[in-house]
């Protein structure tokens, strides 16, 4: 079927919004508003508010634009920590790897094919790093081109330094399991590797669509792995949704916790909850009176 939908005025998008039962307060307000947000973009705040069986696409909850914004608005604050947090465990895992990989095998070991699980993986993975470490200009990756010849590809500080959490996340989960491999998983407060390559993957997951401005509210994520078996508090009920927001933010806080235990994310995370609006937080699948939970205290 060819696509035949035309482009639409921002005074008719205004128009179409109203005639599908979305209420308006300030309407020059809200041409300002779609005027920096896209009609598109704001589709999905609105998406679970309307019958989307019809073609027409009716609003079958009373709601208003102005109300559509502060969600939209929220979803931003959430999505900015949530950046922030992952930032963190990003670095700290970086740092993890190479150490205590290089310290067993060496400055070169990320080349060394027999540490890793599968070979074609392998080989796909030092490729798009040689990638990543091209496209660099850091300047510690321009000294060593200037300087060295031989390995052609930098140490393992330098290389992982500036490959991607994307490849980080997949080399990380080709390693085969390791003495080393297991430290690291321990040094963020998991016993069971499998479960940390679950974690890093998910966060992965998160990161990038947090990175493309992308929807956390109302979100379905990758499955994360709910743990029944950690060294530090973890949340007390594990009967929640794995696949929504909910879960993979408490692993969050819980890896935050063993890296940085005086973090304020946990304090931050309840102040932008607190003003949830709609009562939308059942849709990222946090429980009832999930703040009381000791391990958020």
């Amino acid at each position: 079927m060819r696509y035949i939908k035309p482009p639409v005025l921002i005074k008719d998008q205004i128009e179409i919004l109203k005639k599908r039962g979305l209420t308006f307060k300030n309407e020059s307000k809200a041409a300002h508003y779609l005027s920096n947000i896209s009609y598109y973009r704001l589709r999905a705040y609105t998406y679970p508010f309307q019958d989307n069986t019809n073609p027409n696409h009716p609003f079958i909850v009373d709601v208003s634009f102005e109300q559509i914004i502060n969600l939209y608005v929220f979803d931003r604050q959430l999505r900015l920590l949530i950046f922030d947090a992952i930032e963190k465990i990003e670095i700290a895992l970086r740092t993890q790897i190479i150490y205590q990989f290089s310290i067993k095998h060496g400055a070169f070991w990320h080349t060394n094919p027999s540490l890793y699980r599968n070979d074609l993986r392998f080989a796909k993975q030092l490729t798009s790093l040689q990638e990543e470490v091209d496209r660099s200009s850091e300047t510690f990756i321009d000294h060593y081109k200037n300087t060295y010849t031989n390995p052609s590809q930098p140490p393992c500080w330098m290389s992982l330094e500036v490959a991607s959490m994307g490849l980080l996340s997949q080399m990380f989960q080709n390693l085969k399991i390791s003495p080393e491999k297991k430290s690291i998983a321990k040094h963020f407060g998991i016993s069971d590797v499998f479960t940390f390559e679950n974690w890093i993957f998910c966060f992965c997951n998160l990161r990038n669509i947090c990175a493309h401005h992308g929807r956390v509210w109302n979100r379905r994520l990758v499955k994360i792995t709910l743990p029944y078996n950690t060294s530090s508090l973890y949340i007390s009920d594990l009967n929640v949704y794995p696949n929504k927001l909910y879960a993979t933010i408490s692993s969050l806080q819980y890896v935050i916790d063993s890296i940085s235990p005086k973090s304020n994310f946990k304090y931050r995370l309840k102040a932008i909850m607190a003003d949830c609006p709609l009562k939308q937080e059942k849709e990222m699948g946090f429980p009832v009176e999930w703040e009381k939970d000791p391990f958020w205290n």
